[in-house]
This record gives structure tokens, C-alpha cells and sequence, in this order.
């Protein structure tokens, strides 16, 4: 077929990404292949330029945000179809062509859900997010380290971070009986290490919160009980949120931290009744364990804060409305 025809018979096009090399599969209104390409990922514009508009789905992954807005410029209708929607579709061996083929079907379809292009400053917001949770797990990991060659000395702390502050001083100027001066300094520079990260987290967090406050959206779902600035930028990292369940399906970020903000709330059982949520948080917690207890409330602070974006109002609980 020629290639003037092939271009103007093609109605849908799958990509899949690769870090240098972009798989393309062109499809027909009959859904037959029309186009079958490599293309650098330079050069993905310059190719589709002359292209006539036509529906576009590419596999979401890294750096689909900047390469869908350059083909949307150029008049298509582009679609990130996450790999989970497109893996259905694909036939036979997991190959690249194959991939590109599942997510040009795949992004024909009615019931698959995209994932909406972020704008640079969403992606902004999101590296911010990633840098303060790769900041956090490496603290986690220094505080584990130094608890382990403690308790190989036989010193046992508290569990908690306070704790294990408070007394790694006092452990290192004291416990020189159990502790060699190498072992010594091992831990001494790890507790350094802590406080970098330490000053790294509060300086990312900071930069978080101002952006939130100054968000009418983070704004707003920070009214829900247990959500501060950094669950509400969070979810406002893009166009659309869709949270439904507190499901490993879902976002595992978002998960973790609606699940820390429900054990904040159960922690303070006096406060259950000025959220709103005293009647049923009583009775649940009376046959619920408390892992499980956490999850129906993080569920549930989940559903409320989807409600306050898509409606755009703030949260009132029914104590609220009643004394109003």
C-alpha cells in the first residue's frame, strides 16, 4: 500500500514507549494494520506531523505527559491508556509491536479509563511528592539500620522516632561498654545522615504545603477530618481523580497516606463525634480489628474527598450542619 494511502487510512494509532525507541501501530476503521513503525522518541512529532487527526493512545509510563501534549498540538486526540486497561487486548508473546497494538485497541473502546495529561506545574507538585517519599523511605531505612546495630550491642529503644532520638545521644556518650569506638562512629554518622534527611523532608514538605495553601482544590479538601496540604496535593496532581476503593489496585501513594490519616483520627476517639464520624466509628470499632478499622475509615475519608473536589464545596460534617 502506498504511503500517502496508509496515512489517511488510519484512524487509530497505539504506541508503546520505550526509553529511546517508540513502537507505533496504525490501525484502520475495519481495525486492520495499517502502520507498523520504530520511530525515536525525537522524532515521534516530525512523523505524526503530516498525519491527518486521528485518535492516539499511548501505554502510560515515563515521560508520556510531554510526548501526548506535543502530538495533541499537532491536532490528534490523544489518550494515555494505562498498561493494566491494554493488557487484555494484546495477542500472543508479549512483544513491543504487540504492546502498540493492544493500546490501539484498547483505546477504542468506551470503558477504558485514561489518564489525563498533567500540566508542568502538576508535574511539579508530583517530582515533589516523589523526591519527599524516596526522602522518607531512605530515612526509614538509616533509622532500621542503626536500631539493628544497637540491638546486636543488646541496647533496645522504644519504637518510635522521638524515642530513638531522645536517647541516641546518651547511648553513644554512655554505652561505651558494649559500644567499640568504630561501632561508635558507624552510628554517630548514621544519626548524621538522619538529620540530613531530616532537614531535606521539612524543606520539600515546606515547598508542599505552600503550594497547597495557596490551591483552592488542596484548600478545599482540607477541610476533610485527617487531610492536611500533603494528601490534598496529592490528589490534585491531576485533572481527574478517581479514588474508589482503598484496594492495591488503586494508587498505592494515595493508599498509604489516607491510611495514615485514619490512625491519626482513631487515635483521638474524643474528636470521633465533631467530624461526624462518632456513631459509626463507635460501632465499628467494637467489632472491627484495628488494622481493618483503619481501612474502612481511610475508605471512607477516600469517598469524601473525591466528593469535595468533584462537587468543589468544602466538608461539613452533621454536627456542623445541625448547629447551623
Amino acid at each position: 500500500m502506498p504511503r500517502t494511502t496508509t496515512l489517511h487510512a488510519v484512524t487509530a494509532i497505539g504506541i508503546d514507549m520505550g526509553k529511546n525507541t517508540l513502537h507505533l501501530i496504525g490501525l484502520d476503521a475495519r481495525g486492520a494494520i495499517v502502520l507498523r513503525e520504530k520511530v525515536a522518541r525525537g522524532r515521534i512529532a516530525l512523523r505524526l506531523a503530516n498525519l491527518p487527526p486521528c485518535l492516539i493512545g499511548i501505554e502510560a509510563g515515563m515521560a508520556t505527559h510531554y510526548v501526548a501534549r506535543e502530538l495533541a498540538a499537532l491536532g490528534h486526540d490523544v489518550k494515555q491508556v494505562p498498561a493494566t486497561y491494554a493488557k487484555p487486548f494484546r495477542q500472543g508473546h508479549k512483544n513491543d509491536f504487540r504492546d502498540a497494538h493492544a493500546v490501539a485497541e484498547a483505546v477504542q473502546r468506551p470503558t477504558t479509563r485514561f489518564v489525563p495529561a498533567k500540566t508542568n506545574e502538576q508535574l511539579d507538585l508530583q517530582a515533589l511528592h516523589r523526591v519527599r517519599s524516596r526522602l522518607v523511605s531512605e530515612r526509614t531505612a538509616v533509622i532500621n539500620q542503626i536500631r539493628g546495630f544497637l540491638l546486636e550491642r543488646g541496647i533496645v529503644v522504644r519504637q518510635g522516632l522521638r524515642f530513638l532520638r531522645q536517647q541516641l545521644p546518651d547511648i553513644l556518650a554512655k554505652r561505651t561498654d558494649v559500644l567499640s569506638p568504630r561501632m561508635a562512629r558507624i552510628v554517630a554518622d548514621l544519626a548524621n545522615d538522619w538529620r540530613r534527611l531530616d532537614e531535606r523532608i521539612e524543606t520539600v514538605t515546606d515547598e508542599i504545603e505552600a503550594l497547597a495553601k495557596s490551591d483552592d482544590s488542596c484548600r478545599r479538601v482540607m477541610t476533610v477530618p485527617g487531610i492536611g496540604p500533603i494528601i490534598s496535593s496529592a490528589m490534585s496532581t491531576g485533572d481527574r481523580t478517581i479514588l474508589g476503593r482503598i484496594s492495591k489496585r488503586g494508587n498505592g501513594y494515595l493508599r498509604m497516606l489516607f491510611m495514615q490519616a485514619a490512625r491519626v483520627i482513631l487515635l483521638r476517639p474524643a474528636n470521633w463525634p465533631k467530624h461526624g464520624f462518632g456513631a459509626w466509628l463507635a460501632r465499628a470499632a467494637q467489632r472491627l480489628h484495628p488494622n481493618v478499622l483503619a481501612a474502612a475509615l481511610a475508605n471512607k475519608l477516600a469517598r469524601i474527598a473525591w466528593t469535595v473536589l468533584a462537587q468543589e464545596r468544602t466538608y461539613e460534617s452533621r454536627v456542623t450542619k445541625a448547629a447551623a
